[in-house]
C-alpha cells in the first residue's frame, strides 16, 4: 500500500472483518447469509451480477440494513443477521461492511477480491441483459 490515509482507513476496516473468499461466501449465502451488491448500475451492467445477490448501493446500503431505520429492507431484521457485501474488487465492500459493523451488524464482511475473484472462482453469475431485482 502506498501509505495514504485511506489506506491506512481500509487497513483497520479490514483488520475487525472476517472476510470471505469466494467460495466459502457462496457456501455462507446457501446456509442464509445476504450477499448484497453494493457496484453501482453502470458497472453492474458492465461487468454482470449475482443471481440472487440483493442489489443495494452505496449511497444508502446503512438506510436499508439498519433494522432501527424507517427506511429498511424486510431483511434487515436484526443485529444478528449475516451479510456478505461485495463489490467490483474487495475494496468498498470492506470500509462497507466495517461501516455495517458500526451500525451494530456484527456479522457484516465481505468478499476478498470482489465480484472479479467471485467470477475467476466459476460461481454463478447473470450478464447484465438478466433482470436486475434491484432494491433501494
Amino acid at each position: 500500500m502506498s501509505g495514504s490515509r485511506i489506506d491506512a482507513v481500509l487497513a483497520r476496516a479490514r483488520a475487525r472483518l472476517e472476510r470471505l473468499d469466494p467460495p466459502t461466501a457462496a457456501a455462507a449465502v446457501a446456509d442464509g447469509a445476504l450477499l448484497v451488491d453494493i457496484r453501482p448500475a453502470a458497472q453492474r451492467g458492465a461487468e454482470g451480477g449475482i443471481p440472487g445477490a440483493l442489489i443495494i448501493e452505496r449511497n444508502v446500503l446503512e438506510w436499508r440494513l439498519d433494522p432501527t431505520s424507517d427506511a429498511r429492507l424486510p431483511q434487515a431484521t436484526g443485529d444478528d443477521i449475516k451479510v456478505i457485501i461485495i463489490c467490483s474488487e474487495g475494496y468498498t465492500s470492506s470500509l462497507a461492511a466495517a461501516s455495517l459493523q458500526d451500525l451494530g451488524l456484527r456479522h457484516a464482511t465481505d468478499v476478498v477480491g470482489g465480484f472479479r475473484a467471485w467470477e475467476r472462482s466459476g460461481l454463478p453469475t447473470i450478464t447484465h441483459s438478466s433482470k436486475d431485482h434491484h432494491l433501494q
